[in-house]
């Protein structure tokens, strides 16, 4: 008996067409249904056209949205699995929000394109495809939220794009795929050991994120102690450090019961409170700064978003980002 999948289309380049001035965007609102009838061999599947937007215009309130969908449609027609097709610039985001706060065990895919529907090589039908027939194998659930591309399986927590163009654009930097698929079979080598979830009502705490630089001016940090935001991200130097000019405004900011994650803007590693000097991460450590466990930024955001609804002890928060 095949396994009844869930396809929910939230737009992206899966969706869109060239034009005749070369111009990529969406001209049909049913683009992605056209590789319906491939899909009917390998599952039993429902498509739905939930949204249909570039993936920029994607927000953390219509990622818990689709949580909700997701949600609902599971409750009511008992999916074996559910797959996403979405916009590839805002695709890792979506899929660790949604890993983060699912209650499901059942296989949740997220998948794209980085060729629209009608150019020449289009990876849209294939990774459909792959994520249909990964949704629907048993080995798939209980392993978080799944990134499928180009014949690859990734962990929602560790993938991110990591090329402009190219359809091998996502990639699990330091941990490599958690399984391939092949003509005849999908097979995993590894799977995540940690399972995170978060109960949350919303998405809207106002978290900013910014990145490290030599010479950095306190002045461009000095107007979050006017803001009234919920929390902040660092993407720090290296194994963890900033420019000392900087350190004066995080402190009154800390001050302020605002909580700061550190990350590395290095795309392999963690940050750790090693560098003994002023901006080094021994310092920011002993201020209070909380220190991510090998997130990137855009991903620890969403993390401090879904976290401070759980707590805003900063003993606790930092409990969760060892996690």
């Amino acid at each position: 008996m095949q396994k009844k999948i869930l396809v929910i289309n939230t737009g992206g380049t899966i969706a869109m067409s060239v034009d005749e001035s070369e111009g990529v965007k969406p001209l049909e609102d049913h683009a992605v249904e056209k590789i319906l009838p491939f899909l009917d061999r390998y599952a039993d599947v429902t498509m739905i056209n939930h949204i249909n937007l570039p993936s920029p215009h994607i927000t953390p309130a219509i990622m818990n949205e689709l949580r909700l969908f997701i949600q609902h449609e599971l409750s009511q027609h008992g999916y074996d699995g559910v797959v996403v097709t979405h916009g590839t610039d805002t695709l890792e985001e979506t899929a660790y929000f949604l890993d983060l706060t699912l209650p499901v065990t059942v296989p949740v895919v997220v998948t794209g394109a980085m060729r629209s529907s009608n150019e020449l090589g289009a990876d849209g039908p294939v990774n459909l495809i792959s994520s249909v027939r990964t949704a629907a194998d048993p080995q798939s659930r209980n392993k978080g939220v799944l990134v499928v591309f180009n014949d690859e399986i990734h962990a929602a927590r560790h993938v991110t794009k990591t090329h402009t163009s190219n359809v091998a654009t996502f990639q699990s930097p330091q941990y490599g795929p958690i399984g391939t698929i092949s003509k005849k079979s999908v097979s995993y080598h590894h799977a995540p050991l940690v399972r995170e979830y978060y109960p949350i009502a919303s998405a809207q705490a106002d978290v900013p994120l910014l990145k490290a630089v030599s010479g950095m001016d306190p002045r461009w940090l000095g107007f979050l102690l006017e803001q009234p935001v919920d929390g902040l991200v660092l993407e720090a130097f290296g194994l963890g450090n900033l420019p000392p000019a900087i350190v004066p405004v995080l402190q009154e900011l800390l001050d302020k019961k605002i909580p700061i994650v550190l990350v590395s803007r290095c795309y392999n590693g963690q940050v750790q409170d090693v560098y003994d000097y002023a901006g080094g991460g021994r310092q920011l450590k002993e201020m209070g700064v909380l220190f991510s466990n090998g997130l990137n930024g855009q991903k620890a955001r969403l993390k401090l978003m879904v976290a401070l609804q759980q707590t805003r002890d900063f003993q606790e928060l930092q409990q969760l980002f060892e996690q």
